[in-house]
């Protein structure tokens, strides 16, 4: 048993230079090391280096100057333009899918986004009553394409 109370000692580091934090961070952001190998490499608390690392980030977002304010509109029209993307894309594998017959959403899509297919082709029917309205009625049969001889 222990009598003696065994007092541990706060290890003290030295402090680094702004080269050495500049140096631990783009490697840790690089993803060469990590930030408990850093911390042992470079013989700096873990706790500090996550404090370089928010503080570098502060730093490159003020260089940029873009507010959040800024990265939040900017963000909202990057998700109107991929949802209007997304809504090209359904609109035109419903419309394959009407002219083949074949479901391709339900086999290779998210449930989710399936559904929002099959959703699109019932609108299309309900819209154009068949799917002659989508271009077929007007499409020229085979015996059509042939040249006709007794116009010459």
């Amino acid at each position: 048993m222990k009598t003696k109370k065994e007092h541990w000692l706060k290890k003290s580091y030295q402090k680094a230079t702004l080269e050495t934090k500049l140096l631990v961070v783009d490697q840790i952001l690089n993803g060469q090391i990590s930030t408990n190998s850093a911390s042992k490499k470079y013989d700096v608390p873990r706790t500090t280096i996550t404090y370089w690392l928010k503080k570098y980030s502060t730093l490159v977002q003020q260089n940029t100057g873009m507010s959040k304010n800024d990265e939040i509109k900017k963000l909202r029209e990057r998700i109107e333009e991929l949802e209007f993307v997304k809504d090209f894309q359904q609109d035109i594998i419903a419309d394959m899918e009407l002219i083949t017959g074949v479901d391709m959403s339900k086999n290779s899509l998210p449930k989710t986004l399936a559904k929002e297919i099959a959703l699109k082709k019932k609108n299309r029917l309900k819209e154009n009553g068949s799917i002659n309205v989508l271009g077929l009625a007007n499409k020229p049969s085979t015996n059509d394409s042939r040249p006709n001889k007794s116009n010459k």
